[in-house]
């Protein structure tokens, strides 16, 4: 089982305090459960809007989408990608895979 991360790497529509990526989501899984969680985040994340009039989802492959929320002022541009854990130096059992 992986170690697993989401994040939400803002690409259109945010001010410059905002450009900063957002981790989503940490968790233990398989590659089935990282990408169904990866599509769970593409269909609830709202960033700061009180509503989302709109909803738009590109796939550009299995672990990572292009979202773009439309609200009632401002419209937003995220892309979502799913990062999995491939070495960390306090676990020395983490292997590298390519």
């Amino acid at each position: 089982m992986s170690r697993w991360t989401v994040l939400a790497i803002p690409v259109d529509g945010v001010n410059e305090m905002d450009r900063d990526a957002r981790t989503l989501a940490q968790f233990d899984g398989s590659p089935e459960q990282a990408e169904a969680a990866l599509l769970e985040a593409a269909n609830t994340y709202e960033h700061k809007l009180w509503k989302v009039n709109r909803r738009e989802i590109f796939k550009c492959s299995s672990r990572s989408y292009f979202l773009r929320i439309h609200g009632r002022m401002a419209t937003y541009g995220f892309l979502l990608q799913l990062a999995e854990l491939v070495h960390d130096t306090a676990d020395p059992m983490t292997k590298t895979s390519t």
